[in-house]
């Protein structure tokens, strides 16, 4: 379903977006916009990266498929080590453009999340990441969980104790 004022506020996408050099596009001066490769000392853009655990290729796939079931977000690009997509907002259509990297010298995920249009984004673009975050550890530690023996699921049923 499309929001309520169709694509009013949807700006234009930017050209500029996409990795050089191994890192995504620095954030703009405006606070709406995280990034986990702005500097530390940058509180304001700030984002910790999204870590890897187990097998990156693995985590980065897992990430690509929270990202495509989240609603109104249309996936752009789509490549092993980087996604970019936009997130629409559900009332007035607000476009955000939101980049992943998996940086296999960090063994990290990096991430950028910025408004096209508007000066503020009440802090959107930051629980965005926090929430992909958090979706994203549950959904790892739930397959780790799946594959992890229990008592009554690693022993034949049938079988009967050896002397």
């Amino acid at each position: 379903m499309g929001s309520v004022f169709g694509n009013l506020f949807a700006g234009n996408r930017p050209e500029n977006l996409g990795v050089v050099a191994g890192q995504l596009r620095p954030c703009p001066n405006s606070p709406n916009c995280v990034s986990s490769q702005t500097p530390i000392t940058d509180l304001q853009h700030t984002i910790a990266p999204l870590p890897v655990m187990g097998d990156a290729d693995h985590v980065f796939a897992a990430l690509t498929e929270l990202v495509k079931a989240t609603e109104r977000t249309t996936v752009i690009t789509e490549s092993p080590d980087y996604l970019y997509a936009e997130f629409a907002t559900p009332l007035l259509g607000f476009v955000d453009d939101v980049e992943f990297l998996l940086d296999g010298e960090t063994n990290q995920i990096q991430v950028r999340s910025a408004s096209r249009l508007g000066e503020s984004d009440l802090g959107l673009n930051r629980q965005r990441i926090e929430t992909l975050r958090a979706q994203l550890t549950q959904k790892l530690a739930l397959e780790q969980a799946a594959l992890i023996p229990t008592p009554s699921n690693s022993t034949p049923e049938n079988s009967t104790p050896e002397s």
